[in-house]
């Protein structure tokens, strides 16, 4: 009897135990670690009323890529500037150098202008010397211009520019010194800004001499002051203005009569 009276008591407590254990937590909810990654851009860009966020973006056309060898430390690169660039141009596909500032020296002038010969009946050339670029005037190819944005004056950077942004479907012929460029060609432009100023101001026009005013190529005609009203003073001065007309016209005085009448002969 005690035994059985013993394993009963032993079956309820643990029948106790078993009600007032504590139940284990629930698992914690997922973290925005490891949820589901909202699609590219979704967070970072607005939508109007009834706009709402599309799929990831799945291609970037003309996709301008830039890589900086070296960050320099003087002014950043802003636009409608000139600057004196280090630049090499070579092809994407085979690395085939297709321009540099270096393929460009100028000649050596003498004092009236003149190219000086050599002995051998060519002109004497300068060292080359850094080139002169106008970005941000559309003078150059897209990629070029876009590509200089965020840079800074002593940086060195590659500009990988796709055909789209670059010279396009027209091919480059050969040149005397370089090779040219096939139709929708990849090209790299790896660039050394030196410095950056403002560009120069436009040349005044010269307008020739004997050229009447109004006659295309001769100067602007100016305009012909308006002449003041009547009646009004001159600058600095006073007028008299005269009295107004009477309403009836005054009759010419009459010539006086003699006052004796002549006498019969």
């Amino acid at each position: 009897m005690k035994s059985t009276a013993l394993v009963l008591i032993l079956a309820a407590g643990l029948a106790g135990y078993a009600q007032t254990a504590p139940k284990p937590a629930a698992p914690a909810a997922k973290s925005d670690a490891t949820a589901k990654p909202a699609a590219a851009g979704a967070a970072a860009v607005k939508y109007p009323p009834g706009k709402t966020a599309s799929a990831a973006v799945k291609q970037t056309l003309f996709a301008l890529k830039v890589q900086d060898l070296k960050v320099g430390t003087g002014a950043e690169a802003v636009p409608m500037k000139m600057y004196t660039v280090k630049y090499t141009v070579w092809r994407a596909t085979d690395g085939v150098v297709f321009d540099s500032w270096e393929k460009h020296p100028k000649p050596v002038m003498d004092k009236d202008g003149k190219p000086v010969m050599g002995e051998d009946g060519k002109p004497k050339m300068n060292a080359p010397e850094p080139a002169k670029m106008a970005i941000g005037f559309r003078r150059m190819m897209p990629g070029l211009d876009q590509g200089f944005w965020g840079m800074r004056v002593g940086g060195v950077r590659r500009i990988y520019v796709p055909w789209q942004l670059g010279f396009g479907d027209q091919a480059m012929p050969d040149r005397t010194d370089g090779p040219g460029i096939p139709a929708k060609s990849d090209i790299v432009v790896e660039v050394e800004l030196i410095d950056m100023t403002d560009p120069p101001a436009p040349p005044t026009p010269k307008i020739p001499q004997g050229i009447p005013p109004g006659v295309p190529g001769g100067p602007a005609v100016q305009p012909r002051p308006s002449a003041p009203p009547a009646g009004t003073p001159p600058s600095g001065g006073t007028t008299s203005v005269p009295p107004p007309a009477s309403a009836e016209p005054t009759q010419p005085a009459q010539p006086s009569q003699p006052s004796t009448t002549p006498q019969p002969q």
